[in-house]
């Protein structure tokens, strides 16, 4: 007991400049894929250092996030609130940031402590969406967002001021306020009005230029909050702007943010796997296949890194239509990931399906079986399932039947959903071979006699169409496609988000035409189609190209909650 005494003594003894040192020692070993040495260095001190709590609390959090485990996910809240109560611990006592400086000035401790606490508030708010049943009524409170974003707010106007404490570790203050200001205004910027509504940020306004100067300012900077800023940054330019926007991706802000980072760490599976989106992003599918397996190669202690990979090499393959090869990494993702079985059964089915009837399949398994399987993998996290999910789930039951109707090109469908559309318009081949697929399921469709979901299929097929032509620079033809989907949305039984999507897809296209007021003419018409598949996914898409457009979002009606 005297040892454990003496050992928590000397911890709390540690000054906030040393903790910090040792906390960027731990990140540092993180990025080298040393994951379980960086949690070995910070957990002796967790109880008594803030940074020490919050970083090992967000590496946690991250582990959490790749394995989908409740249990994961539950020790990592558990963890992130015990770090916060620690920096309660250092926090001054009175209530409210402003009072407290008025009373008296705080030390260089207590506003890193109130940055800290903020940090914490911010990233539970995060774990609460994956395993609070009662999620709903927490989005609708939005309590620990709100209280985040009010700590983050009164802090940088704080720093701003002459009357700021600025003691030998203020670059870490600045660093952890930036991260936090520039994440709220680069999120909020990203969210139709109607779901900002939704969340209750009425009035919490989103400045995207703004939170990307934060955040390229804080992931330049040498502070902890460095890497932290670097990973959005990352996710935002290579993930959030392509598959929530147009479908462009950033890739030359990608590439400049990556350069130092590879450098510093070579062999960083992090920095593989982002390295790869990019070149994916660019088209170049070789070269990202070759970065996704020197990822995995990388390091072996986290499986669940291999995860995000095998998801990204499935696609890869997808873009060649090397459909065994597709089929491989969905099966296993299916055996090894905890994040969504549905959906990666759907996709070993899918990619089954588009295989020749006489060509044998892998380990002997039938796609009508793993059709059929598909609804017994349904998960609910917050209280739901998640939209994709619903999405291959609502699919599969067309294999319910003794004799199924096929799904015309399940595997496309879902391309579509992910933006891989966009991947392809890079290499005209690839378009061309996507295109030549559409149109042999286009024959097929036609010599089919004629059933309850024929026209949601074709629909569906003129959609694809559309953008393998688009892509060909057929612009005219193209939309002639799109027009034939809203045409027939009287015909249209089940599919209902073919329409409000082709119609996203039309307002691109008349953009590149320089046709601005059509552009945003349709897509205020598409704001008005309710509960479809995929229906938030759409909407931040017509907000994006409205932004794209620089065109008022307008008024919109109140998002229902089962629908996001």
């Amino acid at each position: 007991m005297a040892a454990i005494a003496v050992n928590i003594q000397a911890s709390s003894e540690m000054t906030l400049k040393e903790s910090l040192d040792e906390c960027m020692e731990a990140l540092d070993l993180f990025l080298n894929n040393h994951f379980n040495e960086s949690l070995e260095k910070l957990q002796p001190r967790v109880n008594v250092s803030m940074y020490h709590a919050l970083i090992y609390a967000t590496v946690l959090e991250m582990q959490a996030m790749m394995t989908f485990q409740h249990d994961d996910i539950s020790h990592a809240g558990n963890t992130m609130k015990m770090a916060q109560d620690v920096c309660q611990r250092v926090r001054n006592k009175s209530s409210g940031l402003v009072s407290k400086i008025a009373a008296e000035p705080l030390t260089e401790e207590q506003l890193h402590a109130e940055v800290c606490y903020a940090e914490c508030q911010l990233q539970r708010a995060a774990l609460t969406f994956l395993q609070d049943e009662n999620m709903v009524s927490f989005i609708k409170g939005g309590i620990k967002v709100r209280k985040s974003y009010l700590i983050y707010k009164e802090l940088h106007s704080l720093i701003q001021s002459n009357t700021c404490v600025t003691g030998p570790c203020h670059s870490h203050l600045v660093g952890g306020v930036s991260f936090g200001m520039g994440a709220f205004n680069l999120t909020l910027s990203m969210f139709p009005p109607r779901i900002l509504r939704l969340l209750e940020f009425a009035g919490f306004s989103g400045d995207k230029d703004y939170g990307l100067s934060l955040l390229n300012n804080g992931a330049t900077a040498l502070n902890l909050r460095s890497m932290l800023s670097a990973l959005l940054l990352l996710c935002y330019y290579t993930f959030l702007t392509f598959v929530l926007g147009t479908g462009e991706g950033e890739v030359g802000e990608a590439e400049k943010l990556l350069a130092p980072f590879r450098l510093r760490y070579p062999n960083g599976a992090i920095f593989f796997f982002f390295a790869g989106r990019t070149e994916e992003i660019k088209g170049n599918i070789d070269e990202a296949v070759e970065l996704f397996e020197d990822g995995c190669k990388a390091q072996q202690a986290w499986k669940q890194f291999h995860h995000m990979c095998y998801w990204e090499l499935m696609w890869c393959f997808t873009y060649k239509r090397a459909w065994k090869m597709a089929y491989f990494y969905a099966d296993l993702l299916s055996q090894e990931s905890r994040w969504s079985k549905a959906m990666y059964v759907y996709m070993k089915a899918a990619c089954l399906s588009m295989l020749p009837e006489g060509e044998s399949r892998p380990f002997g398994e039938d796609e009508v079986e793993l059709f059929r399987q598909v609804p017994t993998f349904k998960q609910r996290i917050a209280g739901k399932s998640p939209p994709t999910e619903k999405f291959a789930i609502r699919k599969a039951r067309r294999y319910r039947a003794e004799r199924p109707i096929k799904l015309p090109v399940p595997v496309l469908e879902m391309m579509y959903m992910w933006n891989g559309f966009s991947v392809i318009r890079k290499r005209p081949e690839l378009t061309a071979g996507m295109l030549e697929t559409i149109e042999e399921a286009q024959r097929t469709l036609l010599e089919t006699p004629e059933h309850e979901s024929s026209a949601d299929d074709q629909c569906l097929i003129h959609l694809l169409r559309g953008m393998c032509l688009k892509n060909q620079g057929l612009l005219e033809a193209a939309e002639q496609s799109f027009n034939s989907v809203c045409a027939g949305e009287k015909k249209i039984r089940y599919e209902h988000y073919l329409v409000p999507n082709a119609m996203v897809e039309l307002s691109l296209l008349y953009h590149d035409q320089g046709r601005r007021d059509e552009a945003i003419k349709i897509l205020h018409k598409a704001k008005h189609y309710k509960e479809y598949s995929m229906e938030s996914r759409t909407r931040f898409r017509i907000h994006a190209a409205l932004a794209k457009l620089k065109a008022d979002p307008g008024d919109e009606e109140p998002l229902d909650a089962a629908h996001t």
